[in-house]
């Protein structure tokens, strides 16, 4: 029998190459402001037209700013590359959602609310955190400028098919633990390079219990590991969460593809080319306190020790201002970041509110609660969630990638502090000289109100 990645991998294979790689076909094409404008340029250059059009989908959000959006951007790199999108989707006759509309957001997080992602899709971005899309049982992952003209003109591309890797979380997370903790226990247990070249099903009790939301946190940093991308079998929650929105199946088409999408499951005797088993017990809130997302802790345990030999720990602790042995608890805190494709969607902001509810923001501490989209703003507002954050010194702020990467306006100064629920922790990843800490939306709003690394279980 085949895994699920294999049943959906040799569906949309349109010909093998001998010693080469494999034309896959792809059902569906995002893209942003970054990546795209060479492979438009070079689909010009061609005389070339996109081959599937209505497959194609685009949305400024790297460079977007998160204040006074129906303005126009100051910064003239983030402004020419947000009118050169929107030009292009013009020029191709592309569906483009554009800034400060209702359809805007994070691509990452506007694909699978609106239904575009689906089970059993091909899907790819030239961006490495298109595995997120995986939580709804496709085979999503990230690709360079190239081969996004290559789907752009033919709807094709070129791939070596990967090995598979099935990781099975056994158990019920404990109180305050969340998928992003899990993330950050895989990492730290694989690092970051344990999973190159494999595509990772996650599986267990854990994974079945877990949102559609904690889903696509898990899977969004499955590149995080080294792997090509993650997924998850379609299941009653999968089939909830999609039902009934935008670009969904209806009615009729609706009950076939459920009864399609039942059968995206691996099968029992399915054989992976690697096999690792966790126990959720073993998993607490978690902290990273160097410069790749691998290098974390549970937030209760200390810096491991650096050997004389290993010159990256000792580097990323220089960089970061810590010391081997070092409990972060109690550490100061300037800045909180509560968003990104990881951690900006609606579940995000009701666990950040829960925690804050009744209490105050720590004085000296800067926060940066940022929508993953415009409907996650709308549901913000809807369930009274901006109410529960501003009465305790909190703004919400508008939809875009913000300060999980330092291509727009919100970035953290060097030296700084920053408590961020985004997905890489890199040097200057926030801004020049930055120090991130990557945490859950929980331990990021313990931080934000206590202004020191705390253990959210405390304030829960």
């Amino acid at each position: 029998m085949k895994t699920l990645f294999d049943k959906i991998w040799d569906k949309h294979v349109v010909q093998m190459v001998d010693d080469g790689p494999t034309q896959l076909y792809i059902d569906r094409l995002y893209c942003h402001e970054v990546t795209s404008p060479q492979a438009f340029t070079g689909m010009r250059e061609r005389g070339l037209k996109c081959f599937r059009p209505q497959q194609i989908f685009c949305m400024p959000d790297h460079n977007t700013p998160t204040h006074d959006q129906d303005k126009p951007i100051v910064d003239p790199v983030s402004k020419k590359q947000v009118d050169l999108l929107a030009q292009n989707c013009k020029d191709f006759g592309l569906t483009h959602f554009a800034m400060n509309t209702p359809d805007n957001g994070i691509i990452h997080v506007v694909g699978p609310e609106k239904g575009l992602s689906l089970p059993g899709m091909t899907i790819v971005c030239g961006d490495s955190h298109t595995s997120t899309h995986g939580a709804m049982g496709a085979v999503a992952f990230g690709i360079g400028t190239s081969e996004v003209e290559m789907v752009m003109a033919s709807q094709c591309i070129l791939q070596q098919k990967p090995k598979t890797m099935r990781i099975t979380i056994n158990g019920s997370l404990r109180k305050g633990v969340t998928a992003k903790d899990v993330a950050l226990y895989l990492m730290a247990q694989l690092t970051t390079s344990g999973a190159t070249g494999h595509f990772v099903e996650y599986a267990g009790q854990a994974v079945e219990e877990m949102s559609m939301d904690g889903r696509l946190t898990l899977c969004n940093l499955s590149i995080e590991m080294g792997a090509r991308g993650g997924l998850v079998a379609p299941d009653e929650t999968t089939f909830a969460y999609i039902k009934g929105r935008e670009y969904a199946p209806k009615g009729e088409e609706w009950e076939r593809a459920v009864a399609e999408w039942r059968e995206l499951k691996s099968g029992d005797d399915a054989v992976f080319d690697k096999e690792l088993s966790f126990d959720a017990a073993d998993i607490e809130p978690r902290i990273t306190y160097g410069t790749n997302p691998g290098m974390g802790i549970g937030i209760t345990e200390r810096i491991p020790q650096a050997s004389a030999e290993d010159a990256g720990m000792q580097k990323a602790l220089r960089y970061m201002g810590f010391e081997p042995g070092e409990c972060l608890l109690g550490h100061p805190v300037d800045y909180v970041f509560l968003g990104a494709c990881t951690n900006g969607r609606i579940e995000d902001f009701r666990a950040f509110a829960s925690l804050v509810k009744g209490k105050q923001k720590a004085a000296g501490v800067t926060a940066w609660l940022v929508p993953g989209s415009w409907l996650v703003a709308r549901q913000i507002r809807e369930e009274g969630i901006d109410k529960i954050v501003e009465a305790a010194g909190f703004e919400i702020r508008q939809p875009g990638c913000s300060a999980c990467l330092a291509m727009n306006d919100d970035k953290i100064p060097a030296g700084k502090y920053s408590v961020s629920t985004s997905n890489r922790n890199f040097e200057g990843r926030q801004g020049p000289g930055s120090r991130t800490i990557l945490a859950s939306p929980l331990v990021a709003a313990a931080a934000a109100i206590t202004g020191v690394i705390t253990d959210p279980r405390e304030l829960m």
